[in-house]
């Protein structure tokens, strides 16, 4: 396995001089693959009997993940090539297939469906109103699937879409973008990134009036601005030099600023013994949206890392660390903030700035006030009791990062109020006012590493919705609306029956972000089930099974399987939802579904 060796090597890297497969497996993987007796490293001679796929693989989601991380889908290919010596048949962009016939003017989105960003608008609610929606609860049962589109090279369709101007863009695993029509799937353009595109992706207009930007981040920490009716790379900017760092969240566009959260790999490269823990810590900048020049940058952790002690072989351990930034950042325009939740840390000291919502002020960066839920919640992965990995805490904390992104909602009293669900099972409504005083809080599920709510939840103004993962619990899945003013419950519906093939990744969890219309929650599953619930009571009003293989727009293979992360987008009268997430609990699809009302 490639694992600490080639990381000082990572950050450096020129994508846009991609050398070929050979160079590529000399500067980034000869050190540790070099046939030494002493390597834990599969040889270039095993390497040799597998499959090009098989390698691809092990760069997105396997022990090669990170080093795969700060290569794009083309290198990740030719490395793949090189070392099976085989080819890989499909064309690594997908595009080939299913290219649009002309290229018409890119409209001003406003004057259209428009699905911006993660929830919608900078509060984040997730809730599309009936005019944006163009799809109405009666119509919804009778959704049915208009075209698929298939990313290649990919085992996960993890980047929520959006929807602008009459077109789809989305990213994928492999490192394209693509602009898409929103009705046929056909394919505008397409632009390659340095690592996997990930982020959901924002629309706003560009400096001049000179036409609109699409914006998003990648697995390799930079932020991007592209033009959106050609594809054309406008800027990019590295958001954080720290070798594992990358982002995750979908950036937030606010008043010609860019509000970019920075996440990272380092939880998990910590897992290794040999590996000095930990140095990186979450951040949120803002960025000149016509430049890509950094107006300021606000780290969530308050002091920098330092040399904190040795282990037993002598290697310095360093703290604190962590407190990444996995969502999307919210605007509160009224109090002049912008909101972040945080994940745990990874070494102590421990900080304040871990599982906690923070308020940055707009114009400068500065901290106002902090909220944190979940203190002393020290973790990296793979730190049983006993375990010799100098980078395991005394006590390891329950992992209860948010991954839900702070939703701003107004009460019908005029209150404004912060909600937002965490891993730990637990909802919680907070005070803007009150620098985040929690006025209500939900037992919505048991809570783990992968439990609780990790996506994302939702709100129509009266209720807030929670879906629930709760993988690997007894009774995984579910989905909660509680009363927005008052905290209590006002229905539940439990797990359906998983529609699945029985085994791993097969289970009910609710893990993937929600979408809410007037009347109607829709809710992707772990068991690759879409399901649409009426708001009313509850009850199931639609569904779809995605556990299948689809004929795409583009001619790439695809199937569908879990449904983790991004969340269903509805606009237009169409529903748009990713199905395939493998790791963490979930099984491998890489396709994107359209559906619309006959």
């Amino acid at each position: 396995m490639v694992r600490v060796l080639l990381l000082a090597s990572l950050a450096g890297f020129a994508w846009a001089q991609a050398p070929g497969g050979a160079a590529l497996f000399k500067q980034r993987c000869s050190a540790c693959h070099d046939g030494a007796a002493n390597s834990r490293a599969p040889s270039p001679e095993a390497l040799r009997e597998r499959t090009p796929e098989s390698i691809v693989q092990a760069l997105e989601i396997g022990p090669m993940r990170i080093v795969g991380s700060r290569l794009n889908g083309a290198e990740r290919r030719s490395l793949a090539e090189f070392i099976s010596g085989k080819k890989i048949g499909v064309d690594v962009v997908g595009a080939t297939v299913g290219r649009c016939a002309a290229q018409p003017p890119f409209p001003d989105p406003a004057s259209g469906p428009l699905w911006n960003g993660w929830g919608v608008t900078p509060a984040n609610t997730r809730f599309q109103s009936a005019k944006q929606a163009g799809l109405t609860a009666p119509q919804v049962p009778h959704l049915t699937l208009k075209w698929a589109f298939g990313f290649p090279d990919a085992s996960s369709a993890w980047a929520q879409p959006a929807v602008a101007g009459g077109r789809v863009f989305v990213g994928s695993q492999n490192g394209t973008v693509y602009s898409l029509d929103a009705k046929t799937g056909c394919i505008y353009w397409t632009f390659s990134v340095q690592g996997g595109a990930r982020t959901g992706m924002v629309i706003g207009p560009r400096e001049g009036g000179r036409g609109f930007a699409v914006y998003f981040g990648d697995t390799s920490a930079n932020a991007y601005a592209v033009d959106a009716a050609t594809g054309h790379k406008l800027w990019v900017r590295k958001m954080e030099e720290h070798p594992l760092a990358r982002v995750t969240g979908t950036p937030t566009l606010y008043g010609g600023r860019l509000y970019v959260g920075v996440s990272s790999y380092e939880e998990a490269q910590s897992a290794e013994p040999s590996y000095q823990c930990c140095t990186f810590r979450g951040s949120l900048s803002a960025l000149d949206a016509k430049t890509g020049a950094v107006l300021w940058k606000s780290y969530t952790i308050g002091s920098e890392p330092k040399p904190i002690t040795k282990s037993a072989s002598g290697k310095t351990l360093w703290g604190p660390a962590g407190g990444g930034v996995w969502s999307s950042p919210t605007i509160d325009a009224k109090r002049g903030v912008v909101y972040v939740a945080t994940g745990n840390s990874y070494s102590g000291p421990e900080d304040p700035g871990s599982d906690a919502i923070l308020a940055f002020e707009i114009e400068t960066g500065k901290l106002r006030w902090s909220r944190q839920t979940t203190p002393k919640d020290i973790f990296v992965i793979q730190c049983q009791p006993g375990s010799n990995n100098p980078n395991c805490p005394a006590e390891s904390g329950p992992d209860y990062d948010f991954g839900n992104a702070p939703i701003l909602a107004t009460l019908a009293n005029g209150h404004d109020v912060i909600v937002i669900g965490q891993k730990s099972g637990m909802g919680f409504a907070l005070d803007p006012e009150k620098r985040g005083e929690v006025l209500w809080q939900y037992r919505a599920g048991e809570g783990s590493s992968l439990g609780g709510m990790e996506w994302g939840s939702a709100t129509d103004g009266e209720n807030v919705y929670f879906p629930v993962s709760d993988m690997y619990r007894p009774k995984p899945g579910g989905l909660h609306a509680v009363s927005l003013a008052s905290g209590q419950r006002v229905w539940y519906a439990p797990p359906q029956p998983a529609k699945c093939a029985a085994g791993p990744g097969c289970n009910a969890a609710q893990s993937a972000a929600i979408t809410v219309i007037p009347g109607v929650v829709f809710s992707p599953s772990n068991d690759g089930v879409l399901r649409a619930y009426s708001t009313k009571d509850g009850s199931i009003i639609w569904d779809f099974d995605t556990n299948r293989e689809f004929q795409t727009v583009n001619g790439v293979p695809a199937k569908g399987a879990s449904m983790i992360g991004p969340g269903p987008v509805v606009a237009g009268g169409m529903v748009y939802v990713n199905s395939g997430y493998v790791g963490f609990g979930g099984r491998a699809g890489n396709v994107l579904l359209a559906f619309g009302v006959e």
